[in-house]
């Protein structure tokens, strides 16, 4: 927690007036039980006689509610104001640290980790924050200042008091010790939970055009199960704080009554003291059991602060490198790469070249490498050995953000974000014009569809495209690579729902960019890469081999094996 407080800097002066303020409402109810005990003592003592005496004291006791109400207020305000802009500074540094996290940390943390800190983790510490501000000082205030002005009535009765405070503290701290690392244990299953929510939810097709939604069921069930118990135990550790503290202050009145009635016979106590020191303790009882509710929050918010402290403790690398204003020949030297925690390699001993301009097809089957390879090209993953080359330097010696703008990605699944075609066209080049998008989405084979649906460019596309189909989710995001210029461009099997002709139009669309880039086409089909300058096979992560379509044919088994799988045995003979 103490690492997030630095996201409270800007709300310093909320996070004083608001305490504050309810300590100063707090004091004006530590009088309340005097007020009464004068009631009783002058007002009703004297009869007929005391009824002005009696609505005196009543008017001080509703402006004595009325100035507590005012600051009451007040103090809600001051730390509403301070936890949400608390939260919401932090998250807004978790966000844009998530950004800036390397492909090898997102994969290790994994999204449903993440999702929870942004919401579950982060609301937790707001509400934590809130009730912090206004009950952390009021409740130990209210309840020392009870038993001082206990002490001011009575010395000898007051000592029960002491013994009471002592006794409920020790209830109230213990059963936060040990249910502190219960609610971190709580979360982590909470977060299980959310991973299988998130699968279910993005896996639903797949889930049942494979009739396993019994099993997802089941599974879910015995996540939402693990979770329920997790925190049905920590709420029975919890739930033992009122009865305790009930048994406590309940005894302690009993014995402060019984005390009091003696003094009362004795004359050394007036009924109107006794009613005021019973008062009192009633007072330390509901703040108590405020502060007992209050720790079990802090003590989930510490536990949600602590993981969210971990995630934006994740170290990431300053993009402080050099601007690329290089050509787009791209190198690979000795280059292997192992995933985190991975036991083997996934690539091994990369070696090969590409001019710029030159066509470069990435060929192989499923799980050889095609993706992580030119993975490498726009630095999302670090190679582990070796070096990779953009323009005559090492990768790592640019600045991520230029070298990224002047290469265009496509991935393998196509995703589209909710918003018009304009908008999407626009990740590719912001300031793109309406010609620009159209040119791209000509090129891409796109504009034919775009400008048959309502709106044309300003047509809405759902979050993740789910209002279009495969083909023209892939021939979007190609469009939406186009369209910034990049001198290098990557289609990460992106054609996979394309029909042929469709393709081949795509690729030579492609052909006829006037800024000429080198172009990586990844693909498992051969029609997609015989075209190439230059056809790179692998072969679980090793490069088998390299060359023309014609030359491979000749040369490399594997290459062999894959076009005459894809055409007939005459045309693997031309």
């Amino acid at each position: 927690m103490n690492k997030l407080f630095k996201y409270m800097s800007s709300y310093k002066k909320e996070a004083v007036l608001g305490p504050l303020f309810k300590l100063l409402e707090a004091l004006f109810e530590l009088f309340v039980p005097l007020v009464v005990a004068d009631i009783i003592d002058i007002g009703i003592a004297k009869g007929q006689e005391g009824k002005g005496d009696i609505i005196k004291y009543m008017l001080l006791l509703v402006a004595l509610a009325f100035v507590g109400f005012v600051f009451s207020v007040t103090a809600q305000y001051f730390a509403a104001k301070a936890s949400v802009g608390f939260v919401t500074r932090i998250r807004h540094a978790l966000f844009s640290h998530i950004g800036k996290l390397s492909y090898s940390e997102l994969d290790k943390v994994g999204t449903a980790k993440f999702i929870t800190r942004m919401t579950s983790d982060v609301n937790q510490v707001q509400t934590g924050m809130n009730l912090a501000l206004r009950l952390l000082l009021r409740s130990p205030f209210v309840v020392f200042g009870a038993m001082i002005m206990a002490f001011t009535i009575d010395v000898k009765i007051s000592l029960i008091f002491l013994v009471v405070i002592i006794l409920l503290s020790v209830v109230v701290f213990g059963i936060t010790l040990i249910t502190m690392p219960l609610h971190k244990k709580v979360q982590t299953n909470l977060e299980t939970l959310t991973h299988s929510t998130k699968e279910n939810l993005t896996g639903a097709r797949v889930i049942r055009a494979f009739c396993k939604e019994d099993d997802e069921v089941s599974s879910f069930g015995k996540n939402n199960d693990l979770f329920a118990k997790g925190e049905s135990f920590v709420g029975k550790i919890s739930a033992l704080t009122n009865p305790l503290t009930f048994i406590i202050i309940n005894t302690g009145i009993a014995v402060l009554v019984w005390s009091g009635s003696i003094k009362i016979n004795i004359g050394t106590l007036s009924q109107g003291d006794v009613v005021a020191l019973y008062n009192y303790m009633s007072q330390i009882l509901v703040e108590l059991v405020k502060l007992a509710n209050l720790i079990v929050t802090i003590s989930k918010s510490l536990a949600c602060a602590t993981r969210i402290s971990d995630v934006l403790e994740i170290p990431f690398i300053e993009d402080k490198g050099e601007e690329y204003t290089s050509q787009g020949d791209v190198s690979f030297e000795n280059v292997s790469f192992r995933y985190e925690g991975a036991g083997d390699l996934s690539l091994t001993g990369i070696t090969f070249s590409a001019k710029e301009g030159e066509t470069i097809g990435v060929i192989g089957g499923t799980g050889d490498g095609k993706t992580t390879l030119i993975n490498l090209i726009p630095a999302f993953y670090k190679a582990t050995e070796g070096v990779v080359k953009v323009g005559g330097k090492n990768v790592n010696d640019y600045s991520e953000k230029s070298l990224r703008s002047k290469i265009g990605i496509v991935p393998q699944k196509a995703t589209l974000f909710h918003g018009s075609v304009r908008d999407n066209m626009k990740w590719g080049k912001k300031d793109a014009t309406d010609e620009e998008i159209i040119t791209a989405l000509e090129i891409a084979q796109a504009k034919d569809f775009v400008m048959e649906k309502e709106g044309g460019l300003d047509f809405e596309i759902e979050a993740g495209g789910k209002n279009l189909s495969g083909g023209q989710r892939q021939r979007l995001t190609i469009a939406r690579a186009i369209v910034g210029n990049p001198k290098i461009l990557i289609l990460d099997d992106s054609s996979s729902a394309l029909d042929y002709l469709t393709d081949l139009n795509l690729r030579r669309a492609i052909s006829t960019l006037p800024q000429n880039p080198t172009v990586f086409i990844v693909s498992q089909r051969a029609s997609s890469v015989l075209h190439a300058d230059k056809i790179i096979v692998l072969e679980d992560g090793v490069v088998v081999g390299e060359g023309t379509h014609k030359d491979l044919l000749d040369t490399c088994v594997a290459y062999k094996e894959i076009y005459d799988t894809q055409y007939s045995s005459q045309e693997g003979t031309k």
